[in-house]
């Protein structure tokens, strides 16, 4: 028999989609009457078949068993350690203490500008702001453990302890420092491959870890990336890797998954990745998606691109709140907060 995946697709959002709910003709997405969907996918490798939520029941039993099991899993309400997803989607701010990040490298390299800015991005309405020390764009190079550590260690020894920092690293040895000054996301771009023992830190620690795909390390990750099917092929790297968090006793209620665009993925995989993102729902676990002044937004805006990329940033940050996308990675979080709730407003 051929593996089949689910996909919810067509949501409504606010007043609407609580309406259709109350009427039984949508189902909420995790528990939250604010979104919801009326339509599936039903995915393999060689097909996709789009029907009514009403049609499951219509489905071969052994095909409506599957369906109804992952619409379980989709419809079941989210808990996550300092997070709640009653209100979509949630804002990581970003901070890179580095002098060669893709966008933003040496702008807070120094202690007193990355304080500065950390406080700008709460203060702008970010839920989590993510630091790291070492640059993972393509092409980049890795480098000592010393030399992150001694980047970050000023914000991680100095900051608010009521909020909440995410820690962009893949090497176990900071990420345990970190966790230790109360750090409370670790968000290991490698999928927790670069470094054997961090999978021992997270177990010992319980901290809570964002699940990133990537195709190899940053410095070769674009060289002519390929896959059979990007949407499954990272849907099955998921399932691989969630079977391996649970035998090494990492919290279900602990995970994010983030199918890492532009990590390995050329304009046709990040574009395919974004529209059906959808699909990684019926895995069970809050998503991620880092959007912010990406490439794709220069490869489709050409000559209107610009520095910043905040057209294209806000564009895609509002479709994937339209995807049920439950966290969004921004750099420029005032604008992208602005975004959200004018729209929210405007489909009420």
């Amino acid at each position: 028999m051929s593996r089949y995946y689910t996909r919810v697709c067509n949501f409504y959002y606010g007043s609407k989609s609580k309406a259709l709910i109350k009427k039984a003709k949508s189902l909420p997405l995790n528990g939250n009457n604010l979104i919801s969907f009326d339509e599936i996918e039903i995915i393999s490798r060689k097909s996709i078949k789009k029907l009514s939520i009403k049609k499951i029941n219509d489905l071969p039993y052994v095909l409506k068993k599957i369906v109804k099991k992952d619409i379980k899993l989709i419809t079941k309400k989210k808990k996550f350690k300092n997070l709640n997803f009653k209100t979509l989607p949630k804002i990581m701010g970003v901070l890179n203490m580095t002098p060669d990040s893709f966008s933003d490298g040496g702008k807070y390299n120094k202690n007193y500008l990355a304080k500065k800015r950390l406080n700008y991005l709460f203060n702008s309405g970010a839920n989590i702001v993510d630091i790291g020390g070492e640059s993972t764009r393509p092409g980049s190079k890795p480098i000592s453990s010393k030399i992150e550590w001694n980047r970050i260690k000023y914000i991680l020894n100095n900051f608010n302890k009521k909020n909440f920092l995410s820690l962009d690293t893949r090497k176990s040895h900071i990420m345990e420092k970190g966790i230790n000054l109360g750090v409370a996301l670790i968000n290991d771009v490698s999928g927790l491959s670069y470094d054997k023992n961090s999978i021992n830190v997270l177990k010992k620690s319980k901290a809570p870890l964002v699940l990133h795909h990537s195709l190899g390390n940053p410095d070769v990750m674009q060289n002519n990336p390929k896959y059979k099917n990007v949407l499954l092929d990272i849907y099955d790297f998921f399932e691989k890797k969630i079977e391996y968090l649970r035998k090494n006793g990492i919290d279900h209620n602990n995970i994010i998954l983030d199918p890492g665009i532009g990590f390995g993925k050329n304009l046709k995989h990040n574009l395919k990745l974004i529209k059906d993102i959808s699909i990684y729902h019926s895995l069970g676990f809050p998503i991620l998606l880092g959007i912010s002044r990406k490439k794709f937004i220069k490869e489709l805006s050409k000559k209107n691109d610009s520095s910043s990329r905040v057209g294209g940033t806000i564009s895609s940050s509002i479709y994937a709140m339209m995807q049920g996308v439950q966290l969004l990675r921004i750099h420029d979080v005032n604008e992208i907060n602005q975004s959200l709730k004018v729209f929210k407003e405007l489909i009420k």
